[in-house]
């Protein structure tokens, strides 16, 4: 029998309130007879008080499992009595709110199916017969801890092994132990720098990197084949089969970020002093303490120091959000600290703030602090001796097409390759893994050796590296993502605050502040400035116009801006491209024009947010110091003028 709620729902289909593919999917819910009491009472909820648009959001079609796994609303835009029920201390909801179109017990439950189920096919097809192991993180957002044992308990009922740990903890952390662990696949539930009410899954793989393909759709078809009935049977929480990590898995990975410094003399005598803030989320928990092991003067945000799945101090938990660094950058003006640091929540990205000449605190941009990085890094590695003074096409600085070609500059200029990947730091760690397994096969050739890639020091990997495949020297992605060394593949947060504390410290041994170091940079490489327009578009209406300005840019590129000719135009989607190394580029909706006066920019639809991107880049030469303030305020008045431009002609394009 079609359960109660049908005619009622097929009625709002007719009358136009509910779209089709909502109905399906409410009927496929509501018929299959898996829904608790309380999820059909929200429905019903939701039915009777028409909230149709909010039906159609949450079931107009099941949340994707993308490339690297899912992101959404935990908490529905309305959430209902019987959702809400009772808040826990934190003010989580008493449960996730119901939808195929959310990540709740049921659609993540649904992915870990098809996350097994593609991976023991695999290990049974490389005839490797162990049992499939996983590694689960999670940070403090609503309902992590009940999604992450969850699903260790669903993967140990299919059959395998689920390590988990004590409580929160970083995503370059899990990326880290996967490899520690041996294990074949990660997960991290977080939504990253997203509004609280989102959350998400992340899948990696057993070289400790996001998905890439052909993994990546291979897991999509596991998980699309996976039907609703079968995952009631793994909703029952059972982790008494569970492993629990010891703290000396986090020793491990703290003794590896504090591998990252290249040259630790730099902090003695520096009195560096910093502040530092994790945003409510989980980089206090591996930063501070590294930190403080450096002997660095350290002092913490202490109304943000606590995981808190609300973030009630800021707006947005996103360190590239001015706001979020208000507080640190009050307490470093009240104690005269040299820089600013925070961790998104999930701690992978990482903003930072620092002391001008005039004794300002002063925003850097993820392009500003990935820059300076390379910079020091590459020159601190010749100055070693790690690297040739020359360069070499063995060392790499590998960054995204959408990062600051000012770091194309820098790699070029110091005769390194640089190696441009798609957007999202997979592609970076992918290419690190193609460097790894290069020296492994190229090393058991000439010297019939096997080779333990991370039982190796930093330093003997990089004479390896260099005579036998390609050393990964650093990278980073504009969007304030970086790693410093191949010991992670996934950007970090805790390693770069460390590696940016290097920087800092040995300028400021110099008598040199952050600000004076990108002026030389900009002196020694030209004046590169970058801008980012976004424009949000929430629902299914919203992602109808994502795919419209899309659409239209490959169908009727734009011709001219502030009389200003595209004399080139790139599209990934469609054009065969391939990296430095000779590699295929996968197909993506990401556009690149090209303007008559040397400016340029980037066009794709966000990964994570309901929201289009676009990346805007400008240079200019300069000669002399003195002319750079004159040149900084054109070029920003120029490139502000030209993303009004670009977001006014996609409005036009989005309807």
């Amino acid at each position: 029998m079609p359960h109660e709620l049908i005619p009622v729902i097929e009625a709002a289909e007719e009358s136009g309130k509910l779209l089709k593919s909502t109905v399906e999917n409410l009927s496929e819910w509501l018929n299959g007879g898996f829904l608790p009491d309380w999820a059909v009472t929200s429905i019903r909820d939701l039915l009777e008080k028409e909230y149709f648009s909010e039906l159609n959001d949450r079931f107009y079609q099941y949340l994707a499992f993308g490339t690297g796994g899912m992101r959404g609303r935990t908490i529905g835009a309305v959430a209902t009595a019987s959702e809400t029920g009772t808040l826990s201390a934190s003010g989580t909801p008493e449960h996730a709110s119901i939808g195929c179109n959310l990540l709740n017990e049921y659609t993540m439950v649904r992915a870990i199916i098809g996350l097994f189920r593609y991976t023991e096919a695999r290990l049974k097809a490389e005839q490797r017969f162990d049992l499939p192991k996983l590694v689960i993180a999670h940070d403090a957002r609503h309902f992590s801890r009940e999604f992450c044992e969850l699903a260790a308990s669903a993967w140990t009922k299919l059959g395998g092994v689920a390590f988990i740990y004590d409580g929160p903890r970083s995503t370059p952390q899990l990326s880290f132990s996967v490899r520690y662990l041996g294990a074949h696949a990660g997960v991290v539930i977080t939504a990253s720098h997203n509004p609280p009410h989102d959350n998400g899954f992340k899948a990696y793989f057993e070289d400790g990197a996001q998905v890439v393909p052909p993994h990546d759709t291979g897991i999509i078809a596991e998980v699309e084949k996976v039907a609703m009935n079968e995952v009631p049977a793994f909703l029952e929480k059972d982790i008494s089969g569970v492993v629990t990590l010891s703290k000396a898995v986090d020793e491990a990975y703290l003794e590896i970020i504090a591998g990252t410094v290249i040259d630790g003399s730099v902090f003695e005598g520096s009195d560096l002093k910093v502040v530092f803030t994790p945003i409510h989320g989980t980089g206090g928990i591996a930063s501070v303490p590294m930190l403080k092991r450096a002997g660095i003067n350290l002092l913490t945000v202490a109304e943000q120091d606590e995981p808190d799945p609300q973030f009630p101090t800021v707006k947005s938990p996103n360190p590239e959000n001015p706001e979020a660094l208000t507080l640190a950058i009050r307490l470093a003006e009240k104690e005269g600290a040299d820089v600013v640091l925070a961790t998104d929540p999930d701690c992978d990205r990482m903003g930072v703030a620092v002391r001008s000449a005039k004794g300002e605190m002063v925003l850097l941009t993820g392009n500003q602090v990935g820059s300076a990085l390379a910079e020091y890094r590459i020159s601190k590695f010749k100055e070693l001796g790690w690297i040739p003074q020359e360069g070499s096409q063995s060392v790499a600085l590998i960054k995204t097409f959408v990062t600051s070609p000012l770091q194309d500059a820098i790699g070029e200029g110091h005769g390194i390759k640089v190696v441009n990947t798609l957007t999202g730091f997979k592609w970076i760690g992918e290419k690190i893994q193609d460097y790894e397994e290069e020296l492994k096969v190229k090393l058991r050739e000439e010297t019939g050796l096997s080779f333990d890639y991370d039982q190796t020091d930093f330093r003997k990997r990089c004479e390896l590296l260099q005579q036998y495949s390609t050393f990964y020297a650093f990278g980073g992605e504009e969007s304030y993502g970086y790693l410093p060394t191949d010991f992670v593949r996934d950007k970090d947060g805790n390693s770069a605050c460390l590696t940016f504390c290097e920087l800092a410290a040995s300028l400021k041994k110099e008598g040199r502040t952050l600000l004076n170091y990108l002026d030389s940079i900009y002196l020694k490489y030209g004046y590169y400035l970058e801008s980012l327009g976004q424009i949000y578009y929430e629902g299914a209406s919203g992602s109808a116009k994502i795919k419209n300005i899309l659409a239209s840019y490959r169908e009727n590129p734009p011709k001219s801006f502030d009389g200003n000719d595209v004399t080139k135009f790139t599209d990934y989607g469609r054009e065969t491209i391939k990296d430095t190394d000779g590699k295929l580029i996968p197909s993506q909706d990401l556009y690149f024009l090209e303007l008559a006066n040397g400016y340029s920019y980037a066009v794709r639809g966000s990964g994570t947010e309901p929201k289009i991107k676009f990346y805007l880049f400008a240079r200019e030469k300069v000669s002399e110091i003195s002319e750079l303030s004159g040149i900084k305020e054109v070029t920003r008045q120029r490139l502000d003028a030209l993303c009004q431009a670009i977001e006014s002609d996609a409005a036009e394009r989005a309807e």
